[in-house]
C-alpha cells in the first residue's frame, strides 16, 4: 500500500468549496471538490470518485495543488512542438512563391509542392514532405489551384 501524501493546510475544506463555486474551469471545480473531500477525512477512493478520477490521478493533483495552489489544478494545454520554419523563413517562402520558379529553377514554369520541398531543403536545411508543404502554403493563404501557364506571347504552354 502506498504512503499517503500530505495536502497543504493553508486552505480548509470550506475555502476549497468556495473556490470551486466561483471557478470558471470545470476540471478545476471537480478537483477542488475532491481535495475538499480529502480534507474532510474521506477515503482516497471516495474523494477520487467525487472528481471522476482514480486514486493515482487524485494523488497527482494533490502534488500539483501542494506546489501551485488552486491555480495548479487548471489543466493548461501544451504549447506543442516548435515549428520547423520560423516566421521569417515562412515569409521568404511566400516571397519565393510570389516570384515564381523562373528565377530559382531553370525550365520550371510553375511551383509544385515537390519543387518547393526541394527549395526549402536547399535554402533552409529543413526536410518536408510535399503534403506538409501544401499545408504550409494553405496556412499562408495560397490555394493549390493555379491557372494554366501562358507564354509571353499569350499562347497556352503544353507540357
Amino acid at each position: 500500500m502506498s504512503a499517503a501524501i500530505r495536502i497543504r493546510e493553508d486552505y480548509c475544506a470550506e475555502e476549497l468549496r468556495v473556490l470551486a463555486r466561483v471557478s470558471k474551469d470545470r476540471g478545476q471545480t471537480r478537483r477542488l471538490m475532491s481535495l475538499a473531500a480529502v480534507m474532510e477525512g474521506k477515503s482516497r477512493l471516495e474523494s477520487a470518485a467525487i472528481g471522476l478520477m482514480d486514486r493515482q490521478t487524485l494523488q497527482d493533483w494533490v502534488i500539483r495543488f501542494n506546489g501551485d495552489g488552486p491555480d495548479g489544478l487548471i489543466e493548461h494545454k501544451s504549447a506543442g512542438r516548435k515549428p520547423k520554419l520560423s516566421d521569417e523563413q515562412k515569409s521568404r517562402l511566400a516571397q519565393h512563391v510570389e516570384e515564381g520558379p523562373g528565377d530559382h529553377v531553370p525550365g520550371l514554369i510553375r511551383w509544385r509542392c515537390v519543387d518547393l520541398a526541394s527549395l526549402v531543403r536547399q535554402r533552409f536545411n529543413v526536410d518536408f514532405h510535399p503534403a506538409t508543404i501544401a499545408c504550409i502554403l494553405h496556412k499562408l493563404y495560397y490555394s493549390h489551384i493555379s491557372a494554366r501557364p501562358h507564354c509571353s506571347n499569350g499562347s497556352v504552354v503544353c507540357l
